[in-house]
């Protein structure tokens, strides 16, 4: 009878211990986080429930498996007490990345809440991100070289290991040596405010959203919802645009060919109409004229502003569509016109010859045999 209570009470009493404690915290940290709306660190703590409740019962199970008195165990007892020890060192490390993930975040959202600048709340954003996978990384690191050590055979080697440590560098050096640029790369990102979570980029010609930074790659979420994964190295060693950087506010420009009739005062005043109707128009600023001319038509430029990107490009769709389809209802004449047929010259004045007028195109037409305008025609106006 001894030999089945005392292993039910040893293994028993340890879940059921680890199952209390874990309770208690939860219900503790839940009274806080509703006394202190606030702070949001009470709430995000119990996140940790789970890993202390692992850690809990592999650290009683670890001290205690040998009151058990079975004998299957004390066959096995030096296999078991290492196979403890690593669940309690890999709960341990568990535990230290969710409280150090909880503190990170509750000091994240308590800096969002109380700061306005959109700029700097992404660029905090960044520098938590990647801080908090540096601490997973050392915290992983650091316990895989502890479980390593729990065993004899490793420790045996791990002097020898550090005589040769210099010359391992070296070359471990050499043939990472990309790897450790992005790695220096992504710290000079987060911390040299180049480009943040957030910010509106345009790299390759590709236009998007930088939507994850991590320590060895980027990613940009472009508009048609693509991914673009970058090494963060691209960003410290060429050149590329940041709509972000210094404010979102954006200037956009809408181009216009027409003919040289076109009404161009009109268009102003239908210009003014069509943004004060368009909600993405900021009201910051406008304005037309025209910016270029070639022998058959003009170059008529009109510029619009909106808060950020994406509002810029639907403001200019909305000007083009828009002042498009006024024209052709209103102003036909002002499309551009790709002429057929030679100009028809003017009459002379009142008392000239009138026999040496040119012929109008339509008779130089009618006056060639083969119906067709000459080089000859094209040059003199004569048919």
């Amino acid at each position: 009878m001894e030999n089945v209570l005392r292993p039910l009470t040893v293994i028993g009493g340890s879940v059921v211990l680890t199952l209390l404690v874990g309770y208690a915290a939860d219900v503790i940290l839940r009274r806080a986080d509703a006394r202190h709306h606030e702070t949001p660190l009470w709430g995000l703590l119990r996140r940790c429930r789970l890993p202390l409740q692992v850690v809990l019962v592999a650290a009683l199970l670890r001290g205690s498996y040998r009151q058990t008195g079975w004998r299957a165990l004390e066959n096995h007892e030096a296999a078991i007490g290492q196979v403890l020890t690593l669940v309690l060192i890999g709960a341990s490390a568990w535990l230290v990345v969710r409280i150090a993930a909880a503190i990170v975040e509750s000091s994240y959202a308590r800096y969002a809440s109380s700061t306005r600048d959109a700029a700097r709340v992404r660029r905090v954003r960044t520098q938590v991100t990647l801080i908090m996978r540096i601490v997973t990384a050392v915290v992983g690191v650091v316990a895989v070289a502890a479980m390593l050590l729990t065993f004899p055979d490793f420790r045996t080697i791990g002097t020898s290991m550090l005589a040769s440590a210099g010359i391992i560098g070296i070359v471990a050096g050499v043939a990472a040596q990309s790897t450790l640029g992005n790695l220096f790369a992504g710290f000079q990102i987060a911390f040299g405010d180049m480009v943040r979570i957030g910010d509106t980029v345009v790299v390759d010609g590709e236009w998007g959203v930088v939507e994850e930074v991590t320590l060895t790659f980027l990613a940009v979420r472009t508009w048609d919802e693509r991914r673009i994964t970058m090494p963060v190295s691209y960003f410290t060693s060429k050149p590329f645009e940041n709509w972000s950087r210094g404010g979102a506010q954006m200037t956009g420009t809408v181009f216009f060919h027409l003919d040289h009739t076109a009404p161009v005062s009109l268009m102003r005043d239908k210009l003014k109409e069509i943004l004060a109707e368009c909600p993405a128009w900021d009201g910051r600023d406008w304005s037309l004229a025209v910016t270029d001319t070639t022998p058959s038509t003009i170059q008529v430029r009109a510029v619009v502003t909106a808060k950020d990107a994406d509002d810029v490009w639907t403001v200019r769709c909305v000007v083009r569509e828009q002042m498009v389809a006024w024209l052709c209802e209103e102003h036909p004449y002002a499309l551009p016109r790709i002429a057929t047929s030679p100009a028809a010259l003017p009459w002379p004045a009142h008392g000239s010859n009138t026999d040496q007028r040119p012929p109008r195109a339509a008779e130089v037409h009618s006056n060639n045999a083969d119906g067709y305008v000459t080089d000859d025609a094209r040059r003199t106006g004569r048919g």
